[in-house]
């Protein structure tokens, strides 16, 4: 593993991600753990919403924080779940979940472990 630093005044985001109606800053952490671990800030892109897709991920961690805004997610045998400012999820792997909504400012960090994952789309969504 390498040392690793990230400045917000240094780092800019790339809409090239998981999800079009989002755009991500690299935090610097894959590069550092050779991909095994991923760290990025995520914010919302104005006007952009998801649309919906039920979905599980092939990873071993994931975790979201919320720093700005709001998001809506339904989550397999939990329901729909509010994160607000402060809010934090961890999602176990494997878990079926969705977003339902979020507000044009969301900003969130997310930590994966590893960086890479495979994404697999649901045939229908709860």
């Amino acid at each position: 593993m390498k040392f690793s630093i990230s400045h917000a005044k240094d780092g800019g985001f790339e809409g090239s991600g998981l999800r079009g109606f989002f755009e991500y800053r690299d935090l610097g952490i894959k590069a550092a753990t050779d991909g095994r671990v991923g760290a990025h800030v995520i914010r919302a892109v104005p006007g952009k919403h998801a649309s919906g897709e039920a979905h599980f991920h092939g990873l071993d961690f994931q975790m979201v924080y919320v720093l700005k805004g709001w998001v809506k997610f339904w989550y397999e045998g939990v329901g729909e779940v509010m994160l607000e400012p402060g809010s934090c999820v961890h999602q176990p792997p494997g878990i079926h979940h969705r977003e339902v909504a979020h507000s044009d400012d969301l900003e969130l960090i997310e930590i994966t472990l590893p960086a890479e994952f495979d994404t697999r789309e649901l045939d229908a969504a709860p």
